[in-house]
């Protein structure tokens, strides 16, 4: 038996015990790194730099795109270890890990309503889009976002990492997650972090509620103009957003609250890849490709990476000469 104390460090789950598909896991997931890397990269770059993109909706675009290259931090652990054949963790590191984690996830619900609600205004309001999405209530939302996952994080990392473990260090799962750092729990204490994570799960709840609300009004004023390129514009805009955002919610209330009878490790696995990789990784890929005015930012800044490249190129061959 030990306590919180005597634990130095935790044992991850593997993603696989066989050399070859750790390292086919290594590779997988580092290509799904990339690709968000890349695509969250091109996004923040373009809306930083692109003047015309200087309005609200890039400007949560832009914050969500850095929520999720944040929401990595639970990747690099999980590859290092299957690269290097081991599972350890280091107690501060899984403690870190789960802080940085719940500070990038926990603003995107808050986000994903302020991005609804730009819409909603833009779309059913028109003639107040300026009144209420000024650049003001705009940092406004963004900055309670960002402070309700800080909260969130410090609020749950404390009371998690406060508790006494006395069932081992083996942590079911490929990055420090509650439920699973819950299970190594020996004190009745646990039900209090329980409790957080149920009104965690309602507030996450009640915002799909809004963000749906906000869409389903979105559809009515749609529905009621005369243009079928309309029609079909919002529908596909919107309603991949509701998926990735459903699959993001019940996913992770399905790995917070789901009953021990019903665990196992390879469903945990798959669980926890749907809520913290998945969405982050084509977030950019929903909010990028059906956007002309933000596909036309990137390749305006491609071109002009590339441009310079070449001119770089012919400056340095042109010196050596």
């Amino acid at each position: 038996m030990s306590n919180g104390s005597s634990i130095t460090q935790f044992l991850l789950l593997p993603f696989a015990h066989t050399r070859e598909l750790q390292l086919c896991h290594f590779w997988l997931f580092l290509g799904i790194s990339l690709a968000a890397l890349l695509g969250n990269g091109l996004i923040i770059t373009s809306t930083a730099c692109d003047q015309r993109l200087h309005t609200p909706m890039y400007f949560f675009l832009l914050n969500l795109s850095l929520l999720d290259l944040g929401c990595f931090t639970t990747v690099p652990k999980s590859m290092a270890n299957s690269l290097w054949g081991t599972r350890a963790i280091s107690y501060t590191g899984c403690a870190a890990q789960l802080f940085f984690f719940l500070l990038f996830i926990s603003p995107e619900y808050f986000l994903l309503i302020a991005m609804s609600y730009d819409r909603y205004v833009a779309i059913c309001k028109p003639l107040h889009y300026g009144t209420l999405l000024g650049s003001r209530a705009c940092v406004h939302m963004a900055a309670a976002a960002w402070g309700s996952g800080f909260l969130t994080a410090l609020l749950h990392t404390a009371n998690t990492f406060s508790l006494p473990l006395c069932r081992g260090n083996a942590v079911e799962q490929f990055f420090c997650e509650i439920p699973q750092i819950l299970k190594l729990s020996c004190s009745h204490s646990y039900l209090r972090e329980v409790g957080l994570l149920v009104v965690g799960v309602l507030i996450a709840v009640g915002c799909f509620v809004f963000i749906v609300g906000s869409y389903v009004q979105i559809f009515r004023a749609v529905l009621r103009m005369p243009s079928e390129q309309g029609h079909h514009k919002a529908f596909s805009t919107c309603l991949p957003h509701l998926a990735v955002l459903s699959v993001l919610l019940n996913t992770g209330t399905f790995a917070s609250l789901k009953p021990p009878s019903i665990s196992s490790p390879s469903l945990d696995l798959v669980v926890s890849v749907l809520y913290s990789v998945v969405p982050p990784a084509v977030n950019p890929l929903i909010y990028s490709l059906r956007n002309q005015e933000l596909k036309d930012a990137v390749r305006k800044l491609v071109t002009r990476c590339v441009l310079a490249a070449i001119h770089c190129l012919f400056c340095s061959a042109k010196d050596s000469q």
